[in-house]
Formats: C-alpha cells, sequence, structure tokens
C-alpha cells in the first residue's frame, strides 16, 4: 500500500516513522515532509490546504491512504474534498471538525452530549464581553480563549478578572490572533492535573490510545505563555483503566453520538477533585503526545487507520509495550513569540545514536546540503526506556547532544513521575 501524510510538524515525522514500520506499506509519502521525513519518506513540497495538487498527487501516485496531521486542512475541508473525489482520507469532514475549529461550538457539544466540563459564555462583542467580566469577582480566575484556530496559542490563563480582561482586549481587539478572535470563550478555570486522552474513530466506534501529559507553557514549573507544547510523557501512571473507561464512555462515546466522525479524536482533561472534565477537543492527534503514544504502541499505526475507514474498528484492538516514552521539545529561541530561521543543526545523529532515543523533526528543514531551523519547535527527543528515570535521563542526554545558535527547552519534563 502506499501511504500520504499530509504536514510537517513532529507529529507527522512520528505518523511516518510509525506507518513505515508496517509491512503493509510499500512506500509514503509526506507533503510537505520537513528535515526528518525526508529521510523514510517521499517529501513532496505541496502546502496542507493546497487540496488540488494534494488530491493531484494522491491519484497520480495510486495512494490507497492519506492521513491528515494538522487541524488546518480539516477544518477547511480536506477530507470532504478528497471523499468527494473516492480518495481514502483518515480524518474528519469539516463540519465535525468544528470541534476543533470552534470552541464555542465544542462546547455546546459537550453541554448537549452531558460531558462533564467547566461553565462557560460566549461572546461576539467586546465591549459585552468586557461588561460582563466587570460584574465578576475580582479575584476570580478564568480561561479566555480565542474560538478560533490559533496555533495552540490562543488559550489565555487568567488568575483574576484584570488579566482576564486583559485577555479580552489582547484577542478581540488588538487581534494579536487574526479572525480566530472574532469571538471568544470565557470559561471558568479548573485546577487539578491534565491529561491527553485520544480515540481512533470510525463513526460512532472508537479505540482508546495510551494516555499522555502534556507540558504547555514555555518556562519551567508551568511558567510564561501557552506554547504548542514543551514536552510530553507517556502513559500517565495516575491515570487509571478506570479513569480511561470514564473518558471512552462518558466523553468519546457521546461526543461522537452527536457528532460522529472518522479521524482521531484528542480530548484534553483536567482531573479535579470532583472528577475528570474535558477542557478542550481536537480532531487530529496530538503534537508532542504522537511522539511519545506511537514509540509505545505494538499493534499496526496502518490497519487501525484502514480498518477505522473501512467501518471495521469495532473488530479491532490495540496493543502497547510496557516501556515508557518521554519526549523533549527543542525550540528555536524567543518561542513562542518572535524567532529566527535557518540556524544550522548538529548533533542529531549523535543523539539517534543512543538506544532508545529517536528525533523527531518538526520546524527542520535541509538547506543548501545542511539541516536547518525552519520554526518554532524545531525537534523532539523521544526516548523509551522500561522505567521513567531511564526515559528521562537517555531524552535529556540526547538533548545534551544537539545544537544550534538559540535552542531552549525544559528542564522539568517528566520530573513528576521520576522516582526519587
Amino acid at each position: 500500500m502506499k501511504v500520504l501524510v499530509i504536514g510537517s510538524g513532529g507529529r507527522e515525522h512520528a505518523l511516518v516513522w510509525k506507518l513505515a514500520q508496517s509491512s503493509l506499506v510499500e512506500r509514503v509519502f509526506c507533503a510537505p515532509g520537513n528535515g526528518g521525513t525526508s529521510d523514510i519518506a517521499v517529501n513532496i513540497n505541496i502546502g496542507v490546504t493546497d487540496f488540488p495538487a494534494l488530491a493531484e498527487l494522491a491519484i497520480k501516485e495510486g495512494i490507497d491512504l492519506t492521513v491528515v496531521g494538522p487541524e488546518v486542512p480539516l477544518v477547511e475541508g480536506l477530507a470532504d474534498y478528497f471523499a468527494a473525489r473516492n480518495l481514502r482520507v483518515y480524518g474528519p469532514h469539516a463540519a465535525a471538525a468544528q470541534l476543533e475549529g470552534s470552541k464555542i461550538f465544542a462546547k455546546e457539544v459537550m453541554t448537549k452530549a452531558g460531558v462533564p466540563t467547566a461553565g462557560y459564555h460566549a461572546f461576539d462583542n467586546a465591549d459585552i464581553a468586557l461588561a460582563w467580566l466587570d460584574e465578576q469577582p475580582a479575584d476570580k480566575p478564568w480561561v479566555v480563549k480565542a474560538d478560533g484556530n490559533a496555533a495552540g496559542k490562543g488559550v489565555l490563563m487568567c488568575d483574576d478578572r484584570g488579566e482576564a480582561v486583559a485577555a479580552v482586549k489582547k484577542i478581540m481587539v488588538a487581534r494579536e490572533f487574526g479572525d480566530a478572535g472574532n469571538r471568544v470563550c470565557i470559561e471558568e478555570r479548573l485546577s487539578g492535573y491534565e491529561v491527553s486522552l485520544l480515540a481512533i474513530c470510525s463513526g460512532t466506534d472508537c479505540l482508546a490510545l495510551a494516555p499522555a501529559q502534556d507540558y504547555k507553557r514555555i518556562g519551567e514549573g508551568d511558567t510564561g505563555p501557552n506554547t504548542g507544547g514543551m514536552g510530553n510523557y507517556s502513559p500517565v501512571p495516575e491515570f487509571s483503566p478506570e479513569l480511561i473507561n470514564f473518558g471512552i464512555d462518558k466523553v468519546v462515546k457521546p461526543t461522537l453520538e452527536a457528532v460522529p466522525f472518522i479521524g482521531t479524536l484528542f480530548v484534553g482533561l483536567m482531573i479535579t477533585a470532583d472528577g475528570p472534565m474535558v477542557l478542550e477537543y481536537n480532531v487530529r492527534f496530538g503534537d508532542p503526545e504522537t511522539q511519545v503514544v506511537l514509540p509505545r504502541m505494538k499493534s499496526d499505526l496502518f490497519e487501525l487507520f484502514m480498518a477505522a475507514v473501512d467501518g471495521k474498528l469495532a473488530d479491532k484492538t490495540i496493543e502497547w509495550y510496557d516501556d515508557k516514552a518521554v519526549t523533549v521539545v527543542l525550540a528555536a529561541g524567543g518561542y513562542p513569540d518572535c524567532y529566527k530561521k535557518g540556524d544550522e543543526i548538529t548533533g542529531i545523529s549523535e543523539a539517534n545514536a543512543i538506544p532508545g532515543v529517536t528525533v523527531f523533526h518538526a520546524g527542520t528543514v535541509n538547506k543548501d546540503g545542511k539541516l536547518a531551523t525552519n520554526g518554532g519547535r524545531v525537534l523532539n527527543v523521544t526516548a523509551v526506556a522500561p522505567t521513567f528515570n531511564q526515559a528521562i535521563d537517555k531524552a535529556y542526554a540526547g538533548v545534551e547532544k544537539i545544537s544550534w545558535n538559540g535552542k531552549t527547552y525544559r528542564r522539568d519534563i517528566a520530573d513528576r513521575v521520576r522516582e526519587k
């Protein structure tokens, strides 16, 4: 079989890496790909929203399955475009992709489906939102979200009313996230610990993937602004099989009953004193969750995707390795704000030579025969080992092998599961 993976980040490199291991897969294409996918796939320089060119590629190369990595092409209707041309695609149609494309739509679905989540208020006018906030307690914490896609950065954590007011102005007045800020969702801020639960979905059928723990903030100790994710680990010891079952039975299945689709449903959960509560939906594999979940998967990912697309997922199960996985994101200096591109990267081969370490490329490009930075999140150093301590140590040993001007990363990834 031939597979096309759409996207250019660390998630897509991990998908390509795992799909290429399938005995059923002869060749993998990646559009547009990055400096790492080119080692195991055929990179094709087509943008993720160039639907006609992507469909032409799929037809010309006889692609048996297209896997969509990022959310933007899904929200804009790539799966619909491919389906209209009888091309198999793993990813939801545009209407279902609104679960990620609109924070307000997602909250409406959660409410309708009886999914546990925080209370919220939606606004399409900044003055009305600010007037409503003026009536709230001064010391109450909030989460203010741009309604549309904002590359993972449109969620602002606010410790009090003053910060919430500033967040609304940033989103709706200063328009720092563009049209994503046409509407705003103001939610009650929950406390607890977060878990990422992903499920492969086929209509209303689903299979849970191993849970993962994400680190969203740029700085150690969960400080600074939100990013696309600075590190991850899997499994999550305190997230028991009972909690996984709760997530599937009380969140994923009711959501699919309301909005059935083919693809991956990503559920961001906050485990509170009152039980799990849903923070958000994504309609694709998480990044960098994918980079720790797939290395622990024993099953054939391609088989699972085909079963989902062909409506045969109910016949499948997923097997996992017992090993632990940790990934550390290496970012460009200045991320998530202004950052430089084009710096030469060295040391990846040395990092990959460490047993159990795989370096997934995120924002890289081959330039004049050398590998260079080409994004905010540049590399993901993933390590798999029998214990978390070993995985953490291996991941950071890999990090130390890699260099470029301005490299930055968090030094506390997976500290909470390190055995003292």
